[in-house]
């Protein structure tokens, strides 16, 4: 998918796709903009067995939920710090994918050339009972995941 295809990022992408790109390319990363109380209450998805760590990030700061100003700088750093290539693929995850496509359209903009969107998130939509977490997203797709 083109970046002009997508509305400014280098697409969408399952999580059972992210999580495959992540294990075979030493380049790719995960990042979680969702907030420290997500993390902390919710989940993290777990890349132990691959050897790798997710970077987590707030995209918006809780509990205001303003846009972290310092997001774009922060992240660059610590991906430049680490030695990760401009053209790596970067799967970015939040919730349900709303969050994660405004950073992967950010982080694009700052010449980060293979921004991705998990796209049904974390947790994915509501079922039917108003429930997340089951009907699609990196839990409901069994993927690996830890809670404090």
């Amino acid at each position: 998918m083109s970046i002009s295809e997508t509305g400014g990022y280098a697409g969408d992408v399952a999580p059972a796709e992210a999580w495959a790109s992540l294990a075979e390319d030493p380049r790719a990363v995960l990042i979680d903009v969702r907030t420290r109380a997500e993390w902390s209450f919710v989940g993290l998805p777990s890349l132990a067995e691959i050897g790798k760590n997710p970077i987590t990030l707030e995209w918006q700061i809780f509990p205001s939920m303003t846009v972290n100003a310092e997001f774009v700088e922060i992240l660059d750093g610590a991906l430049t710090k680490a030695g990760i290539p401009h053209d790596a693929p970067l799967y970015f995850l939040c919730r349900s994918g709303a969050r994660s496509r405004s950073a992967a359209i950010a982080m694009t903009a700052a010449g980060w050339s293979r921004c991705l969107n998990i796209g049904p998130g974390f947790e994915g939509p509501l079922d039917p009972g108003g429930h997340r977490g089951r009907v699609a997203g990196w839990k409901a797709d069994g993927l690996p995941w830890t809670q404090s």
